[in-house]
Protein backbone atom coordinates (compact mmCIF):
# COMPACT_ATOMS: atom_id res chain seq x y z
CA UNK A 1 0.00 0.00 0.00
CA UNK A 2 1.08 3.38 -0.99
CA UNK A 3 1.75 6.01 1.99
CA UNK A 4 1.13 9.35 0.86
CA UNK A 5 2.48 12.28 3.05
CA UNK A 6 0.91 15.96 2.88
CA UNK A 7 4.30 18.21 4.05
CA UNK A 8 4.49 21.75 4.66
CA UNK A 9 7.20 24.16 4.97
CA UNK A 10 7.61 27.60 6.60
CA UNK A 11 11.17 28.19 8.14
CA UNK A 12 11.57 31.49 6.21
CA UNK A 13 10.02 33.23 3.70
CA UNK A 14 8.77 30.46 1.44
CA UNK A 15 5.22 29.23 2.10
CA UNK A 16 5.39 25.58 0.61
CA UNK A 17 2.71 22.46 0.69
CA UNK A 18 3.34 19.18 -0.82
CA UNK A 19 1.88 16.16 -1.18
CA UNK A 20 4.55 12.97 -1.51
CA UNK A 21 3.92 9.02 -2.19
CA UNK A 22 6.14 6.51 -0.63
CA UNK A 23 8.88 9.12 -0.38
CA UNK A 24 9.87 9.74 -4.01
CA UNK A 25 6.82 10.30 -5.97
CA UNK A 26 5.86 14.26 -5.88
CA UNK A 27 2.32 14.10 -6.64
CA UNK A 28 1.97 18.09 -6.32
CA UNK A 29 4.80 20.65 -4.88
CA UNK A 30 3.75 24.08 -4.47
CA UNK A 31 5.30 27.42 -3.49
CA UNK A 32 4.51 30.95 -2.55
CA UNK A 33 7.27 32.85 -2.49
CA UNK A 34 7.72 36.27 -0.84
CA UNK A 35 10.43 37.25 -2.26
CA UNK A 36 8.87 40.69 -3.55
CA UNK A 37 7.60 41.67 0.36
CA UNK A 38 11.24 41.58 1.06
CA UNK A 39 13.12 43.22 -1.61
CA UNK A 40 12.50 46.39 -0.32
CA UNK A 41 13.74 45.68 2.65
CA UNK A 42 17.08 44.35 1.15
CA UNK A 43 16.51 41.16 3.10
CA UNK A 44 13.83 38.73 5.07
CA UNK A 45 12.04 40.50 8.08
CA UNK A 46 10.12 37.61 10.23
CA UNK A 47 7.31 39.95 11.02
CA UNK A 48 6.15 40.25 7.57
CA UNK A 49 7.27 36.54 6.69
CA UNK A 50 5.21 35.14 9.62
CA UNK A 51 2.17 37.19 8.74
CA UNK A 52 2.50 36.17 4.91
CA UNK A 53 2.69 32.57 5.59
CA UNK A 54 -0.56 33.16 7.94
CA UNK A 55 -2.57 34.02 4.89
CA UNK A 56 -0.98 31.50 2.36
CA UNK A 57 -0.86 28.26 4.02
CA UNK A 58 -4.46 27.16 4.07
CA UNK A 59 -4.78 27.85 0.38
CA UNK A 60 -1.73 26.11 -0.49
CA UNK A 61 -2.87 23.39 1.52
CA UNK A 62 -6.10 23.11 -0.84
CA UNK A 63 -4.15 23.44 -4.49
CA UNK A 64 -1.51 21.06 -3.14
CA UNK A 65 -4.46 18.63 -2.47
CA UNK A 66 -6.49 19.58 -5.83
CA UNK A 67 -3.44 19.67 -8.38
CA UNK A 68 -2.73 16.00 -6.46
CA UNK A 69 -6.24 14.82 -7.49
CA UNK A 70 -7.59 14.19 -3.72
CA UNK A 71 -9.13 14.98 -1.10
CA UNK A 72 -8.10 15.17 2.76
CA UNK A 73 -9.24 11.73 3.04
CA UNK A 74 -6.36 10.23 1.06
CA UNK A 75 -3.46 11.61 3.12
CA UNK A 76 -1.98 8.81 5.48
CA UNK A 77 0.11 11.37 7.30
CA UNK A 78 1.07 15.17 8.28
CA UNK A 79 4.58 16.25 8.62
CA UNK A 80 6.39 19.98 9.06
CA UNK A 81 9.59 21.70 9.11
CA UNK A 82 9.76 22.34 12.82
CA UNK A 83 13.12 23.62 12.93
CA UNK A 84 15.78 25.66 12.82
CA UNK A 85 14.67 29.14 10.95
CA UNK A 86 12.66 32.07 11.93
CA UNK A 87 10.28 31.20 15.08
CA UNK A 88 6.82 33.13 13.86
CA UNK A 89 6.97 31.36 10.42
CA UNK A 90 8.33 28.27 11.95
CA UNK A 91 4.86 28.27 14.20
CA UNK A 92 2.81 28.86 11.24
CA UNK A 93 3.52 25.81 9.55
CA UNK A 94 3.56 23.29 12.54
CA UNK A 95 0.52 25.17 13.91
CA UNK A 96 -2.07 24.19 10.34
CA UNK A 97 -0.11 20.67 10.78
CA UNK A 98 -1.17 20.10 13.95
CA UNK A 99 -4.39 20.99 13.42
CA UNK A 100 -4.73 18.50 10.36
CA UNK A 101 -3.24 15.89 11.91
CA UNK A 102 -5.74 16.26 14.91
CA UNK A 103 -8.74 16.75 12.23
CA UNK A 104 -7.64 13.92 10.47
CA UNK A 105 -7.00 11.43 13.24
CA UNK A 106 -3.18 10.63 11.38
CA UNK A 107 0.29 10.69 12.11
CA UNK A 108 2.46 13.60 12.57
CA UNK A 109 5.66 13.99 11.89
CA UNK A 110 8.43 16.74 12.88
CA UNK A 111 11.41 17.47 9.93
CA UNK A 112 14.49 19.34 10.45
CA UNK A 113 14.85 22.03 7.88
CA UNK A 114 18.18 20.85 6.87
CA UNK A 115 17.16 17.01 7.05
CA UNK A 116 15.02 18.11 4.37
CA UNK A 117 17.56 19.75 2.50
CA UNK A 118 19.81 16.55 2.34
CA UNK A 119 16.34 14.49 1.52
CA UNK A 120 16.11 16.54 -1.89
CA UNK A 121 18.97 14.46 -3.36
CA UNK A 122 16.78 11.33 -2.40
CA UNK A 123 13.92 12.18 -4.68
CA UNK A 124 15.61 12.06 -7.64
CA UNK A 125 18.18 9.19 -6.73
CA UNK A 126 16.83 5.67 -5.74
CA UNK A 127 20.11 4.38 -5.41
CA UNK A 128 21.86 6.25 -2.63
CA UNK A 129 24.19 4.15 -0.42
CA UNK A 130 25.57 4.85 2.88
CA UNK A 131 27.60 6.07 4.15
CA UNK A 132 27.12 9.35 2.63
CA UNK A 133 28.70 13.12 3.17
CA UNK A 134 26.51 15.88 2.66
CA UNK A 135 27.57 19.80 1.95
CA UNK A 136 24.42 22.02 3.56
CA UNK A 137 24.66 25.50 2.13
CA UNK A 138 21.97 27.97 2.44
CA UNK A 139 21.26 31.11 3.82
CA UNK A 140 21.38 30.10 7.38
CA UNK A 141 23.65 27.40 7.48
CA UNK A 142 26.99 25.93 5.77
CA UNK A 143 27.27 22.29 6.93
CA UNK A 144 29.32 19.00 6.12
CA UNK A 145 27.74 16.43 7.53
CA UNK A 146 27.94 12.54 7.32
CA UNK A 147 24.83 10.26 7.11
CA UNK A 148 25.58 6.93 8.62
CA UNK A 149 21.73 5.43 8.10
CA UNK A 150 18.95 7.39 7.71
CA UNK A 151 18.25 9.89 10.34
CA UNK A 152 21.71 9.37 11.17
CA UNK A 153 23.43 12.41 11.13
CA UNK A 154 27.17 13.72 12.26
CA UNK A 155 27.97 17.23 11.40
CA UNK A 156 31.68 17.75 11.08
CA UNK A 157 31.97 21.20 10.13
CA UNK A 158 30.11 24.20 10.13
CA UNK A 159 30.17 28.35 9.59
CA UNK A 160 31.62 30.08 12.65
CA UNK A 161 30.11 33.30 11.52
CA UNK A 162 27.93 33.98 7.95
CA UNK A 163 26.96 31.29 6.42
CA UNK A 164 27.95 31.22 2.43
CA UNK A 165 24.55 32.29 1.60
CA UNK A 166 23.89 35.21 3.93
CA UNK A 167 27.69 36.29 2.82
CA UNK A 168 26.09 36.51 -0.82
CA UNK A 169 23.53 38.56 0.24
CA UNK A 170 25.50 40.71 2.03
CA UNK A 171 27.92 41.14 -0.76
CA UNK A 172 24.83 41.83 -3.09
CA UNK A 173 23.67 44.17 -1.18
CA UNK A 174 27.05 45.97 -0.85
CA UNK A 175 27.56 46.12 -4.44
CA UNK A 176 23.78 47.43 -4.86
CA UNK A 177 22.61 44.03 -6.67
CA UNK A 178 19.86 43.81 -4.86
CA UNK A 179 18.23 40.42 -3.01
CA UNK A 180 17.70 37.60 -3.08
CA UNK A 181 22.06 37.76 -3.16
CA UNK A 182 22.86 34.97 -4.92
CA UNK A 183 21.26 34.16 -7.79
CA UNK A 184 22.36 38.37 -8.59
CA UNK A 185 25.78 37.86 -7.89
CA UNK A 186 26.19 34.94 -10.08
CA UNK A 187 24.67 36.88 -13.02
CA UNK A 188 27.10 39.45 -12.38
CA UNK A 189 29.91 37.27 -12.12
CA UNK A 190 28.87 36.23 -15.72
CA UNK A 191 32.11 36.93 -18.40
CA UNK A 192 33.84 38.37 -15.38
CA UNK A 193 37.55 37.03 -14.53
CA UNK A 194 37.57 35.91 -10.66
CA UNK A 195 41.05 36.03 -11.17
CA UNK A 196 41.06 39.94 -11.89
CA UNK A 197 41.36 40.62 -7.95
CA UNK A 198 42.93 38.93 -5.35
CA UNK A 199 40.11 38.28 -2.36
CA UNK A 200 40.82 36.25 0.74
CA UNK A 201 40.33 31.78 1.36
CA UNK A 202 39.91 31.22 5.25
CA UNK A 203 40.68 27.27 5.26
CA UNK A 204 41.57 28.27 9.58
CA UNK A 205 43.91 26.07 11.37
CA UNK A 206 45.01 23.00 9.27
CA UNK A 207 42.97 19.82 9.67
CA UNK A 208 39.52 22.13 10.54
CA UNK A 209 36.36 21.31 8.64
CA UNK A 210 34.77 24.38 9.76
CA UNK A 211 33.98 27.77 7.43
CA UNK A 212 34.14 31.61 7.88
CA UNK A 213 32.87 33.99 5.20
CA UNK A 214 33.00 37.29 7.59
CA UNK A 215 36.22 38.61 6.50
CA UNK A 216 35.43 37.92 2.89
CA UNK A 217 32.51 40.07 3.49
CA UNK A 218 35.11 42.82 4.55
CA UNK A 219 37.80 42.32 2.05
CA UNK A 220 34.56 42.80 -1.08
CA UNK A 221 33.51 45.90 1.03
CA UNK A 222 37.36 47.41 0.59
CA UNK A 223 37.70 46.70 -3.41
CA UNK A 224 34.12 48.47 -3.57
CA UNK A 225 35.92 51.38 -1.46
CA UNK A 226 38.77 51.26 -4.43
CA UNK A 227 35.99 51.99 -6.49
CA UNK A 228 36.14 48.25 -8.69
CA UNK A 229 33.46 47.14 -10.86
CA UNK A 230 30.39 45.12 -8.90
CA UNK A 231 31.25 42.63 -11.66
CA UNK A 232 34.85 42.25 -11.34
CA UNK A 233 34.15 42.45 -7.45
CA UNK A 234 31.13 39.98 -7.76
CA UNK A 235 33.38 37.34 -9.95
CA UNK A 236 35.96 37.24 -7.26
CA UNK A 237 33.82 36.89 -4.04
CA UNK A 238 31.74 33.82 -5.88
CA UNK A 239 35.34 32.14 -6.49
CA UNK A 240 36.96 32.66 -3.26
CA UNK A 241 33.56 31.45 -1.73
CA UNK A 242 33.43 28.26 -4.12
CA UNK A 243 37.02 27.55 -3.61
CA UNK A 244 36.75 26.60 0.11
CA UNK A 245 33.41 25.11 -0.02
CA UNK A 246 34.70 22.68 -2.39
CA UNK A 247 38.28 22.30 -1.10
CA UNK A 248 37.08 21.47 2.60
CA UNK A 249 34.25 19.07 1.33
CA UNK A 250 36.50 17.07 -1.02
CA UNK A 251 38.75 17.20 2.83
CA UNK A 252 36.02 15.70 4.62
CA UNK A 253 34.56 13.08 2.09
CA UNK A 254 38.65 11.62 2.66
CA UNK A 255 38.63 11.95 5.94
CA UNK A 256 35.01 9.81 6.16
CA UNK A 257 35.85 7.27 3.18
CA UNK A 258 32.59 8.00 1.96
CA UNK A 259 31.93 7.12 -2.18
CA UNK A 260 28.92 9.54 -2.40
CA UNK A 261 28.81 13.09 -2.04
CA UNK A 262 25.72 14.97 -1.85
CA UNK A 263 25.04 18.63 -2.60
CA UNK A 264 22.01 20.16 -0.80
CA UNK A 265 20.79 23.89 -0.19
CA UNK A 266 19.80 26.88 -1.44
CA UNK A 267 23.12 27.66 -2.59
CA UNK A 268 23.32 24.57 -4.08
CA UNK A 269 21.18 26.54 -7.17
CA UNK A 270 24.47 28.23 -7.52
CA UNK A 271 25.88 26.95 -11.42
CA UNK A 272 29.59 27.45 -10.01
CA UNK A 273 29.94 25.47 -6.98
CA UNK A 274 27.63 22.77 -8.82
CA UNK A 275 29.90 22.58 -11.78
CA UNK A 276 33.05 22.94 -9.39
CA UNK A 277 32.60 20.28 -6.95
CA UNK A 278 30.81 17.70 -9.58
CA UNK A 279 34.36 17.82 -11.86
CA UNK A 280 36.52 17.53 -7.95
CA UNK A 281 34.26 14.72 -6.76
CA UNK A 282 33.92 12.95 -9.58
CA UNK A 283 37.77 13.47 -10.52
CA UNK A 284 38.63 11.68 -7.08
CA UNK A 285 36.71 8.74 -8.35
CA UNK A 286 33.43 9.28 -6.31
CA UNK A 287 29.82 9.77 -7.06
CA UNK A 288 28.34 13.57 -6.91
CA UNK A 289 24.80 14.01 -6.52
CA UNK A 290 22.77 17.51 -6.61
CA UNK A 291 18.90 17.95 -7.08
CA UNK A 292 17.59 20.14 -9.92
CA UNK A 293 17.41 23.52 -8.86
CA UNK A 294 13.78 23.83 -7.78
CA UNK A 295 14.38 21.31 -5.44
CA UNK A 296 17.71 23.07 -3.71
CA UNK A 297 15.03 26.40 -2.65
CA UNK A 298 12.66 25.95 0.19
CA UNK A 299 10.24 23.21 -0.83
CA UNK A 300 8.02 20.91 0.89
CA UNK A 301 8.62 17.83 -0.93
CA UNK A 302 11.94 17.35 0.50
CA UNK A 303 10.05 17.64 3.53
CA UNK A 304 7.80 14.92 2.71
CA UNK A 305 10.78 12.95 1.42
CA UNK A 306 12.06 13.17 4.81
CA UNK A 307 9.20 12.22 6.75
CA UNK A 308 8.70 9.00 4.97
CA UNK A 309 11.66 7.83 6.32
CA UNK A 310 11.22 8.94 9.62
CA UNK A 311 7.59 7.10 9.18
CA UNK A 312 8.86 3.60 8.61
CA UNK A 313 10.94 3.91 11.62
CA UNK A 314 7.92 4.88 13.91
CA UNK A 315 9.71 8.49 14.61
CA UNK A 316 6.50 10.35 15.17
CA UNK A 317 5.81 14.01 17.06
CA UNK A 318 2.97 14.44 19.66
CA UNK A 319 0.69 17.28 19.16
CA UNK A 320 2.70 19.03 22.05
CA UNK A 321 5.18 19.32 18.90
CA UNK A 322 6.54 23.10 19.14
CA UNK A 323 8.89 25.11 16.72
CA UNK A 324 12.50 24.96 17.71
CA UNK A 325 14.22 27.97 16.19
CA UNK A 326 17.94 26.95 16.62
CA UNK A 327 17.51 22.98 15.95
CA UNK A 328 20.82 21.06 14.82
CA UNK A 329 21.34 18.61 12.28
CA UNK A 330 23.47 15.71 13.86
CA UNK A 331 25.34 15.66 17.19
Amino acid sequence: MSIVILAIETSCDETAVAVVEDGFRVLADVVHSQVPDHQKFGGVVPEVASRQHLEAVNPLLEEALSRAGMDWTGVHAVAVTYGPGLVGSLLVGVTAAKAAAFALDRPLIGVNHLEGHVYANFLTQTDLHFPLLALVVSGGHTDLVHMAGHGRFALLGCTRDDAAGEAFDKVARLLGLGYPGGPLIERAAAGCDPGAVSLPRAYLEPGSLDFSFSGLKTAAAKLKAQGLASGVIAAAFQRAVVDVLVDKTLAAAGRCGVRTVLLAGGVAANGLLRDELAARVEGAGLRFCCPPRHLCTDNAAMIGCAAYYRLLRGDLAGLDLNAVPGLPLGD
